[in-house]
């Protein structure tokens, strides 16, 4: 049985006028044996597998149907005692050789797909890696972190089979390990070591408990004081994993000299969004007042964060803002960071401005942070400037909003 070819993303365009030349309509040579195309997206498979029901299904499609809860054969409605995923290499070379035969109406020959990452395979790189980190074994450790990296590459499916098989926890002790021996012998594997972890977030409790041992933070922390850019943006992107979680690896980095010229350091050059937001919110975390001393945040306000806060925010998209609208908020409980943030020009028209124009959080944050410039005695300058930046009718506006969710969320009375 033929049904029509349905080109897949993978083929070339192919014009009527080639099709033509041939002598046969493009219907006619645009057909595929059923038995090619997946059950699930009716597309030629590229990876074909098969369940235990004995049917063939291409591997991305099937996974997905799996991962979305679904425990049944999509064909048969058979309930599934394994998920196992045997590959169909018949067909596989089937189809290979049908798209070699067709070649010259633009299908392209799909490539043999790499076998995924199983289990077992995670397992037995992972105690590779305990064993040959027991011993000081650097090559060793490198070598196998370095084959993690090359199955994480491959596909997302192996980056998850790996972080899900416990490669975080090990790979954490591993850089324990030798960043508590010598930084600068040991830089190479540090920083693959870190490269890899990035990925593997969040870890498991242990995981993060070794992860924030003094040694790695200092390491993490000479990472990000260096000149090479990748490794800066995976420790400052490990840090906010850390400093989320728990507040003895707040005050355990805080300790450590240098780190806030670091940190605003990553702001000011902007390597990549996702390392200024990282920064942001592990500054976010150092200057929470649950969190630390008033020495922190003056420290941060005399490197100039809040200048820097108030010019990202004049261009930035809704998850930066965010970010930088949450460590203003902060900052502004401490009095030299609401007195830097009183005499900066930007700082009432840039607040008014992301009311109601950002996002909910966006707007909570700039309301409280109004609130604290223009309280007190100090305030008043402050508060004839948000009139005349019609701030009041906004933030009455945002009162409104959030008693009609209130009322809506009440039960209604008998």
């Amino acid at each position: 049985m033929v049904l029509p070819w349905k080109r897949p993303r993978a083929c070339r365009r192919v014009s009527k006028a080639t099709l033509l030349e041939n002598g046969n309509s493009e219907m006619e040579l645009m057909t595929v044996p059923a038995h090619f195309r997946c059950p699930i997206s009716l597309d030629l498979m590229k990876d074909p597998v098969t369940l235990p029901s004995g049917i063939t299904y291409d591997r991305e499609n099937i996974e997905r149907w799996i991962e979305s809860g679904n425990r049944t054969c999509p064909v048969t409605n058979q309930a599934l005692g394994s998920f196992e995923q045997i590959p169909n290499h018949a067909i596989r070379r089937m189809i290979q050789d049908w798209c070699v035969q067709h070649r010259s109406l633009g299908i392209e020959r799909i490539p043999t797909p790499r076998i995924p990452v199983a289990p077992r395979d995670v397992s037995g790189i992972c105690s590779k890696i305990l064993e040959a980190t027991q011993r000081g074994d650097q090559r060793k450790c490198q070598e196998l972190v370095e084959k993690l990296k090359a199955w994480g590459r491959e596909s997302e499916r192996n980056k998850r089979c790996i972080a899900e098989n416990g490669a975080g926890y090990v790979l954490s002790v591993s850089f324990d390990f030798f960043a508590s021996l010598s930084i600068e012998m040991h830089v190479s594997l540090l920083e693959k070591t870190l490269s890899a972890l990035t990925w593997m977030f969040p870890l498991g409790a242990e995981g993060r408990s070794v992860l924030g041992s003094p040694s790695s933070l200092r390491c993490m922390a000479w990472f990000l004081e260096g000149e090479d850019l990748t490794s800066r943006q995976n420790a400052v992107v490990a840090l906010k994993e850390l400093l989320s979680s728990d507040q003895k690896h707040v005050s355990s980095f805080a300790e450590i000299d240098g780190v806030e010229e670091s940190l605003v350091r990553m702001i000011k050059e902007q390597i990549s969004p996702a390392a200024t937001k990282a920064a942001l919110m592990a500054i976010y975390h150092m200057i929470s007042p649950s969190n630390t001393r008033e020495k922190t945040a003056s420290r941060f306000v005399e490197l100039g964060l809040v200048s820097l806060v108030l010019e990202i925010l004049v261009g930035s998209e809704r998850s930066v803002a965010e970010k930088a609208l949450g460590v203003l908020d902060s900052i502004c409980n401490y009095g030299q960071g609401i007195e830097k943030a009183r005499h900066h020009a930007l700082t009432m028209p840039v607040l008014v401005k992301k009311i109601l124009r950002v996002s909910n959080l966006a707007t909570d944050f700039s309301v409280s942070i109004i609130w604290k410039l223009c309280r007190g005695e100090d305030g008043g300058d402050q508060q004839v400037e948000a009139v005349q930046l019609r701030a009041f009718p906004k933030m009455l506006v945002c009162y409104r909003l959030v008693v009609g969710r209130e009322q809506r969320r009440r039960p209604l009375s008998c």
